[in-house]
Order: structure tokens, then sequence, then C-alpha cells
């Protein structure tokens, strides 16, 4: 149960910390705890009982220990260090008791060294025994076929057959389920079943340690009672007193290791920590092993159990208590005001959700009667800091006094940012957007870089995080250079009809041939290892009759100068044996025969031309899965940065720490999308079969939700949608075997991802038929800011680089007084994107400049083109583009108030959920909120004719306005319409 809790990530990164720290402790501990209990007991123990009972006083508990630190808001990387501490000391003693016979037979001395190598196989097989089982329970949890009963039972009886199959194999069971449990994760489960398994082991560990009291007290009780006396007592005193002071001189000896794991260490966390000595269950199960392997046994084996129960109880009671004291009178229970004020950020947030929730429920007519004072008395949240209402919870007056500087509310902000984003990561793994190992990886390196002050991720360090490809790619880069290149073949003129050379043309050239040479090759593996098959002194013909055909040419390859040279010495090697044989007693032409006969092994190495194509088959294989991995996991990244930009405002009402974090996580965004724009550049098959399978994933989910919505409605009964959801759930399933790499489709092919476009024939072959292909190289210029268009470019593959001016929307830049900035806007665009749009509709300046980062190909639409398709399909054309551009304004602008809206392109056309009206200068529109849900403007200025307010683009139109007229030349205004209620017949 602990080992789940504990946070992987936080204690590979410190695991020397974590190490150092348990090995301080225990020694530390089993030193002071040995002479104690030698020199004040005055039961008959002999020297082995007494050591063998500091050794198990000298656990902590890793369940208790923290259980009261979690109050008090204190880093988890302390509380996983002092749990990962007490879980490594458990997991050692454990295997020296089970091996206490084979360790020391009859004294304390050591019987031999391999005993340390069976205890060191005992650690490593418990571990790999561990790892497996982990695997196994993973594949079991996220099967998408299993029920929450199913993964329940089979969770808690894998944890059971792991501890006794691994018992019984020899090794430790409890490191094996510590492993177990450390390879678990949130991802590892389905959504929802986590919670569930956490209770049932929850409920089951408090369970059985309230059975192992219960049983031990009984044992303790039925036992005599005549070493109950008054030493007893002050014993036990004295035992309680030396466990909290060897804690307390622990912590002052780990001091610097816990200063360098985290900055807001300081003393007072240390005098905290240092009450976290308690004694648990697990001290309580070894104390028979002290009575049963003893050399003397005592006349009174409950003592052992009387000692060790009490000051279980003792530690848990009293330490508890003690941290909490403490933490209050060192003001550690007070949240710091930079937290504060983020907290009223976030219920100022909530109050903002309630009020417009009863004003939009105060417009339905089935409510008009409802007493809505007294709706909004109970659901006023009274949020207070008050020691009497919050009894551990307040700000100390001392940063009453100061209000906290923006670097504070920065580094205050920097933790909740990286929250938000490990959220984000499992929400997008939950939904199927993001990698499981993918999501691992970005949850690892946003918690690797959360305890470095005033950091905050970005993609260059996660791709340090996963030590990205770069030896995939030199190991492919060496077997392309080592890689045999076949010549090609030369004309039969050459030879000028010389049958004979013609022939022998025809034999090297055929594959016959090669195969042929790699039979030979391969056989010479027996001579070579046996050093004694006389055939493979012959002469390579092979070789002989390619040099006859192609004379110089075969020089050009390595490898047929490495064979030629291997030739000459195979020559020499013959000569020189023959002369041995006549007779030769001459020393030097024995040393040379010698050496010969050792360089035949060189006559393997052509064995590597045969294994390099493989080799290189499985580098590419390998470097796609880690292009496929980078690009998920920075895509993902991308999507963290956006849903994170979302909720900043709740973190921080300070306008300057506001602006900074935006700033933050709009260049981490800016800086991960040309990264995208890179990875698919250099792998583009793999980028196309990741968007495919992601596409595939992304229809069956919300096939799956369209189901669930059915199921529930009665419309599909029980049998026909199990059966369904299987079908759908197979498909899943099956995207786990989707090739690696697609080949990218045809320019022409690339018409159909213009949404505007609607995928219809007519129109694609209309403007197939005036498309043309536009190539650029690294640094062209596309376009320029104030150039007029040309026409449209829809990138086909490549990455360019938008820079501009803050967007007008069709505003003069007066009227936006307040608003104005010289700040630089970049944006990356990649394959599937289209330059130029809104330009070639309103025929007015580029507002960018794009350059292309990459080699860029592109088709090119000109603009005389483009008009004649309007005016071909007017005006349904035009109107599309405009409402493609629209949707991706109100996207990009308020997606957090359109989380809810389901505006796809296709949805808006069909089902009219969204339209675009036109409006020019002194226009006006009529805004009906019974029917409008949300009404944007996108391009353009109105203002509310009766309030007269100026409202310019990008903005949503408030609930309050119910006309506008336009105030631009042309303004344009996304209306989004009221999702209609199902009628029934």
């Amino acid at each position: 149960m602990t080992a789940l809790d504990v946070d992987f990530y936080i204690l590979r990164n410190m695991l020397w910390q974590v190490l150092l720290t348990g090995f301080i402790s225990f020694s530390t501990a089993f030193i002071i705890l040995g002479n104690v209990i030698m020199n004040f007991n005055k039961d008959s123990w002999d020297s082995q009982a007494s050591i063998l009972f500091s050794i198990i006083i000298s656990i902590t508990d890793p369940i208790h220990s923290v259980n009261s630190l979690k109050i008090f808001g204190i880093s988890k990387m302390y509380s996983d260090i002092i749990r990962g501490e007490a879980m490594i000391i458990c997991g050692f003693i454990a295997i020296f008791f089970e091996n206490f016979h084979n360790i020391f037979p009859k004294t304390f001395m050591l019987k031999d060294v391999p005993i340390l190598t069976d205890l060191f196989l005992d650690i490593v097989g418990s571990i790999i025994c561990g790892y497996w089982c982990a695997r196994i329970l993973q594949l079991i949890l996220t099967d998408l076929f299993t029920n929450t009963l199913t993964n329940v039972i089979l969770c808690i009886s894998m944890v059971y057959l792991t501890f006794y199959i691994v018992q019984f194999l020899g090794m430790s069971g409890m490191i094996a389920l510590v492993t177990v449990g450390l390879n678990l994760d949130s991802l590892s489960f389905k959504t929802r079943i986590e919670l569930v398994i956490i209770k049932f082991l929850k409920m089951f560990s408090c369970v059985f340690q309230d059975l192992v009291y219960s049983f031990f007290g009984i044992i303790i009780g039925c036992g005599e009672t005549k070493y109950l006396d008054f030493h007893a007592v002050v014993f036990m005193v004295i035992l309680f007193v030396t466990v909290n002071f060897v804690r307390l001189f622990t912590i002052v000896l780990v001091s610097p290791i816990l200063m360098q794991s985290n900055y807001e260490y300081n003393w007072k966390w240390g005098v905290v920590i240092g009450w976290t000595g308690m004694k648990g269950v697990f001290s309580l199960l070894l104390a028979p092993y002290i009575h049963n392997l003893a050399n003397r046994k005592t006349e009174s084996p409950q003592t052992f159990l009387f000692y060790i129960q009490v000051l279980s109880l003792m530690t848990m009671g009293i330490n508890s208590y003690m941290m909490t004291h403490c933490a209050r009178t060192l003001g550690l229970s007070a949240i710091s005001l930079p937290r504060q004020m983020a907290m009223q950020n976030a219920i100022k947030h909530i109050h903002e959700i309630i009020r417009n929730t009863i004003n939009l429920f105060k417009t339905e007519k089935i409510l008009t009667n409802v007493n809505w004072t007294l709706v909004e008395e109970k659901v006023k949240i009274k949020y207070r800091t008050s020691p009497d209402f919050v009894p551990v919870y307040y700000i100390s007056q001392d940063e009453k006094e100061e209000s906290p500087t923006d670097e504070v509310l920065i580094e205050e902000a920097r933790w909740h940012v990286a929250m938000i984003q490990m959220s984000s990561f499992e929400k997008q793994c939950k939904d199927g957007i993001l990698d499981v190992e993918a999501a691992r990886i970005l949850i690892g390196a946003t918690k690797s870089y959360c305890p470095i002050q005033g950091k905050f991720m970005s993609i260059q360090d996660v791709a340090t995080y996963v030590k990205a490809r770069s030896w995939l790619m030199k190991f492919k880069n060496i077997l392309t250079f080592l890689e045999f290149h076949k010549i090609k073949p030369l004309p039969l003129t050459t030879y000028e009809n010389n049958k004979f050379l013609i022939f022998i043309h025809h034999i090297i050239f055929s594959e016959e041939f090669e195969y042929v040479g790699h039979v030979v090759s391969l056989i010479y593996i027996y001579p070579i290892i046996l050093h004694l098959w006389p055939m493979g002194r012959e002469v390579n013909v092979s070789s002989l009759i390619s040099i006859i055909i192609l004379k110089r040419t075969y020089f050009h390859q390595h490898w047929n100068t490495l064979e030629f040279s291997i030739v000459i010495i195979g020559i020499a090697d013959i000569f020189c044996l023959y002369f041995v044989k006549l007779g030769s007693e001459h020393f030097v032409l024995i040393q040379i025969t010698v050496v010969l006969g050792y360089l035949r092994m060189l006559r393997a190495i052509p064995l590597i031309k045969i294994i390099i194509p493989f080799l290189k088959k499985i580098a590419d294989v390998q470097i796609n899965k880690r292009l496929s991995l980078m690009y998920s996991i920075t895509r993902g990244y991308v999507k963290s940065q956006e849903d994170t930009k979302f909720v900043i405002q709740q973190i921080s009402d300070r306008e300057s720490v506001y602006q900074k974090l935006y700033e933050i996580l709009e260049t981490n965004k800016r800086d991960a999308v040309k990264e995208l724009g890179l990875i698919e550049h250099e792998g583009r098959d793999v980028v196309i079969a990741l968007k495919t399978r992601q596409a595939i994933r992304n229809v069956i989910s919300k096939a799956l939700k369209n189901l669930t919505f059915l199921w529930s409605r009665g419309i599909i009964d029980k049998h026909e949608g199990t059966e369904v959801n299987k079908a759908l759930l197979s498909k899943i399933k099956a995207l786990n075997n989707f090739p690696m790499a697609i080949p990218p489709p045809t320019p022409d092919k690339y018409l159909h991802n213009i949404v505007w476009l609607e995928n219809k024939d007519f129109l694609i072959e209309f403007f197939k038929e005036k498309a043309q292909l536009a190539y650029f190289d690294y640094g062209d210029v596309i376009c320029t800011e104030g150039e007029m268009p040309q026409g449209i470019y829809l990138i086909i593959s490549g990455m360019a680089i938008l820079h501009s001016s803050p967007p007008t929307f069709g505003i003069d830049s007066s009227l936006r007084s307040g608003r104005d900035s010289v700040t630089m806007f970049t944006e990356y665009c990649t394959c599937g994107d289209i330059i130029g749009e809104l330009s070639c509709l309103l025929k007015r300046e580029f507002e960018y400049t794009a350059i292309c980062e990459t080699i860029l190909q592109a088709c090119f639409i000109s603009l005389e083109d483009l008009y004649e398709g309007f005016d071909i399909f007017w005006p349904s054309l035009e109107y599309k583009i405009w409402l493609k551009l629209a949707l991706a304004t109100a996207h990009q602008y308020f997606e957090s108030a359109l989380i809810d809206e389901d505006l796809k392109f296709q949805r808006c056309v069909t089902q009219n959920l969204a339209y675009v009206e036109t409006l020019s200068s002194y226009n006006e529109m009529t805004i009906d909120n019974t029917v409008m849900k949300f009404v944007i403007v996108v391009y353009g200025s109105v203002i509310d004719t009766n309030t007269e307010a100026p409202y310019l683009a990008p903005c949503i139109l408030p609930k309050t306005c119910e006309q506008v007229q336009g105030t631009s030349d042309l303004s344009k205004l996304l209306v989004i319409q009221e999702s209609k209620p199902a009628t029934s017949n």
C-alpha cells in the first residue's frame, strides 16, 4: 500500500539520497539502540537477542510516519524520502531474518563469501519478479474488455500470488510487492478503477493491522505477567526517549541531503520530521523471530512482543501529537500568503460560476417561482482563514504586514502550473490523445523539474529528460556507411562479344551468385572456430572472378577491397604452409605461418556485410518509434500549455504576474510547435501514421460516447449495446498493431484536407486543375507583411514561421487605445495549414511575414482561380471559408468559454449549429438570447445600440446586448445557437 503512494519518479531521481538516508538512519539507530538495550535492560537476554531486538525497533513504519505530515502541506519529496527509506530498511531486514541461519550458522562470523552473492541474487530476483508481475497487472488493469469487479479481484489475487510465489522460490515477497507498487501509477489503471482498488487495499490494510495488534495483544495477555514490573515501565520510557532521540539525531545528520533536495527545507521542518520515527505492524510481525533465532531461549518470550507493541502504540500516539504541536508552534501549519491569494482567486472564480449559473436558471420559465434569494444564500461559500474556523490552517501575522512580490507569486504559481500540466497529461492519456509511455515521460519530467526554483519546464528540458535519439541516428549513419552497395551491371557492349566474359557477367550479377557468396561466408564459421578445416585455406574464387569482370570498379567498394585483402592473405597463408610442410625449418617462416593462421579469423568479417541490412532495418524501426514518441510527447506538451493558459487567471489576479505567466507559457508553446514541425520534417511518414491512428481513435471514441448516450436513453438495449461496444473496443485494441509509418499522400490528395471544400468531388476537381506545386528552400520568404496576396498556400510538407505585429481584425489601431502593443507575434505552420486565406478574402495586404524554417512544398491556388471558384460556386464557397476562419478565431481566443461546445466545421454546416453574420457600417442586427447562445465578434467592430458600448474583435457579446450596429467597413459575427431539445412524440 505504501509503495502505491510513493512517487516512482521522485524516488528514481533521488535514489542515492534515499539510499544514503536509509543507511545513516539504520546504522545510527542500530548502534545507539543496541548499546542502550544492552546497558539498561535487566532481563536475561543474551547479546544475540539484544541485537535482534535493536534491529527490529530500528525499523520506521512507512505508513504512519508520514500521515501527520500530509496535514501541514509538506513537500511530497520529503514524505517520499521517508517512505523510501523505511521500505528499503524493511526489505533488507526481511531478507536478513529469512536467511539468518545461512548467514550466521552458529556465530556472528560470516560463513563464506557466496552467502553475500546469494543475498544479492535474492534482492535482484525479487525485484525482477516484482517488475514482471507489475507488467502483468498493467496488462490486466488496462485491458479494454475487463470490468471493475474483475479488475479488483484480479488485482488483489495477484498481490497475494506474487508474495507467496516469490517466497516459495526462496526470495523476498516483500521486496517483490514494493517493486509492484512502485511500477504502478495512476496511468496503470482504467478510469475510475484506481480509486476503487486503492480503497479496497486501504480497507484490507487497516483490517490486517487491527487483527495483528489484537492477536498479539491476546498472546501477551495469555502469558505470564511477572515481567510487568516497575523496571519494565522505566525501560519502556527509556526506549521511547531513545527512539525519538535517534530519529532527531538522524535528521540532523541527513539535513544536508534534505537541503540539497529542496530549497524550502529549514531547521523548523527538521524538528517536525524528527518526530517521524514511529514503529508499526512490521516491527511487531518480526518480533517472534527474536525468540526463535536467539541462541539462548528466554523464560518469557512475550516480553519482546510487549515492548514492541507498547513502543509502537506510544510512538503512533505521542509522536503524531508532537508533530502537530511543533508545526503549529513553529508556524509551519500556516498557509503562506501567496498560496492564500491563489485559493481566494479560485474561490472567487467558483463564486462567478455560481452566479452565472443562477442567472442562467432564472431565464427558464419552469423555475420562475423559485426563491432565488434562498438559493443564493444556501450556495454561498463562506471561506474564512480564522483559526477558530480552520483549526490548523491560518495566515501568519508576519505575512499579513507585507504584500508578496511578483517573484514570490510567480514561484507559487509555478507549482500550480506544474500540477495543471500533470493533470492535463493524465486527462489526455485517459481520453486516448496521449500514449501511456509519453504521458509517463511528461509527468516524470514535470516532477523532476518542479524542485528547481523558478524553473518552468520547456520542451528542451523534456528532450533532455528523454535523452533524445542521437545515438540511434549515429548508429544508423555508421551502418549506412558500412552497408554494401550493389554495383550496377555494366553494358554488355563493354566485352566486345566475348562470350566467356558475357557468361561470367551474367553469373556475377545474378541473385544466385550473391546467395552462394553468403552461404560460403556462413560455411567459413565452422573452420574458423575449429581452425582445422583444410578447405578454408582455398582461394576465394568469387572475388577473382569479380575482379576480372569489374576491373578497377571492383575496388570502389570498401567491402570488395577488404575481401581482396583477405584473398591475398589467404594466398600467402597457403604458400607459407606449403613451404613449412616441405620441411623448411626457418624460424621466421614458421612464425609468419602461425600469425597467418590466426588471421584466418578475418574471414568472418564478411559476415557483417550480411547482418548490416537487418541491423539497419532494426535501427529504422527504433528511430521511428522514438520519433513517434517524441512527436506524441511534444503534442501533449503543447496541449498542456494551452490548457494551462485558460486557468492562469484563476491562479493570480495580479496583472503583472498574469502577463509574465502568459508570456512564459506562450514562449514554451511556440518552441514546442517549432519542435513539432522539425519532427514532422524529419519523419514525415511516422507523423502521418501517428496522426492517422489518432484520428481513428478519436472517431471511435466519439462513436462510443454516442453509443453510451443511446444506451442510457433506452434506444439500444443492453445486449445490442454490449455487442456494439465490444466491436468498437476491438477496433481500438487493433490500433496497437497499426503500422509505424505510412507513406504520405500525393499532393493532389491534400486538397481533400481543406475543410471548406467539404471533400466534394466537383470542388476538388475544379481546384485540382488550377492548383500548382510550389517549392521553397530553407530561409525563403513565402509572403511579406504589407504586400498584396497572390493566392493561398496549402503546406504539403515542411514548416514555416510567421512573424507579425498584433493582428488588427479590421480595426484601426487608433480605436485600440491602451491595448496597442509593439510585441511581435510568432506562429508556426506545418503540414495541412493554409497561408493567406484571410488576405485573399479581403483583398488586403498580408499582416505577417512567412519564412521557411525547412524545405517546404506547398499547393498554390492563385487569387484569380480562387475568385473564379467564388463566382462559380457563389455564395457557399466564400461563406464556408469565413465560417472556417470564424470558428478558428473563436477556438483560439475563447476555448475556455466554448469548451462544452462541439463546434466542428462539418457539424456546423450540416446541423447549422453556428453561422456567420455579416454587418457593414451602420447596419444593425438583433440578438435573440433565447436561440443564440453566444455571439462572437470575430472581425471588425460593433456597438450596442442601447448603451453605445463599443465591442472590438475578438470578443463575446454579453447577454445584456440585444441589438448591435456595425462600425467597421466589414464586421463578421459568429452566432452559436442553443442546442435544440429533443422533442417527444
